[in-house]
């Protein structure tokens, strides 16, 4: 049978199905329902079955109708991704991207990312919102965000915008000259630690660490609990106690040499900042410009 011949009467068959008439999807398809019959009659003469029970009020499937529709139409569906796909790479990038964005990734992608995006794609408008609560991202209409990938959703696709980092113990050198770094996690309970508590749940981040081959996770002890990580940094350089933090987040001060890392061999593995989207939006032309901008900007060698 030839290919093409052989999808002779398929739309109007899958349209008949959807809809359980004849007319509504003559509608659809912007056919007469004259037309319509007759594909449906030249399919199910090429085939051999009857495809549906007709009557003067309902149109219905029959079991051989239904076998070929389970059959079909994932197949269709794909095609018409396929189609939609193409469509739309051929459509420059237009109207308004937005995005949401955690306050992390301002410093390290946002601003030195922008002024790049903006001179590749001037007509290109860009709506951020910055916040760590990404709860509201499909219900709110956003085209994609940016979080640290643990917290990404696994339904979305995700492309890396950091270096690798490992999340660890992290104090000033005066509390370690003071108190002696910690070299297990049973050591963390003589030290004062100031706990983080998580804006977007409004529990306290449990410390976790990888110690012998098995997953460790610690509530903190200490006096200190905030809720906005460059408090807690700050008041970690001041020597109130220790935090647990990412060498990503703690990056300028590892440089300035304000913290110092213990535990890294605890990490309990590498994450990173990702901008995440939904399958249903990875082909649209403005998220397609701005990842191909992350990809030219960020180097991650």
């Amino acid at each position: 049978m030839n290919l093409l011949h052989g999808f002779d009467g398929l739309p109007e068959f899958l349209a008949v199905a959807k809809r359980s008439s004849v007319s509504k999807a003559a509608y659809d398809l912007g056919k007469t329902p004259g037309a319509i019959s007759h594909a449906l009659r030249r399919l199910e003469q090429r085939l051999g079955v009857t495809l549906f029970h007709r009557t003067t009020r309902k149109v219905a499937l029959t079991e051989a109708g239904m076998q070929l529709l389970l059959k079909i139409e994932p197949a269709a569906q794909i095609i018409a991704a396929g189609l939609e796909d193409a469509a739309q790479s051929s459509k420059a990038p237009s109207g308004t991207l937005r995005l949401i964005v955690e306050r992390l990734a301002l410093p390290h992608v946002i601003e030195p990312l922008l002024p790049a995006f903006r001179s590749a794609w001037p007509n290109l408008n860009v709506e951020i919102t910055v916040s760590n609560r990404h709860e509201s991202f499909s219900a709110e209409g956003y085209d994609a965000g940016i979080q640290i990938g643990s917290y990404i959703a696994q339904d979305m696709i995700a492309v890396r915008l950091s270096k690798p980092f490992q999340w660890a113990v992290f104090g000033s050198p005066a509390y370690f000259s003071a108190h002696g770094k910690p070299m297990t996690t049973r050591d963390l309970e003589k030290h004062e630690c100031i706990r983080f508590r998580r804006p977007e749940k409004g529990d306290v981040y449990r410390w976790e660490f990888i110690e012998d081959g098995a997953t460790v996770r610690l509530d903190p002890v200490g006096a200190i609990t905030v809720n906005d990580g460059e408090l807690m940094r700050s008041l970690a350089v001041r020597g109130l106690g220790l935090i647990y933090s990412s060498t990503f987040h703690t990056s300028r001060e590892l440089a300035a040499n304000t913290l110092e890392p213990a535990l890294l061999e605890c990490s309990p593995g590498t994450d990173g900042l990702f901008l995440y989207f939904s399958k249903t939006a990875k082909n649209q032309p403005k998220l397609r410009a701005f990842i191909d901008t992350c990809n030219k900007a960020l180097s991650l060698d």
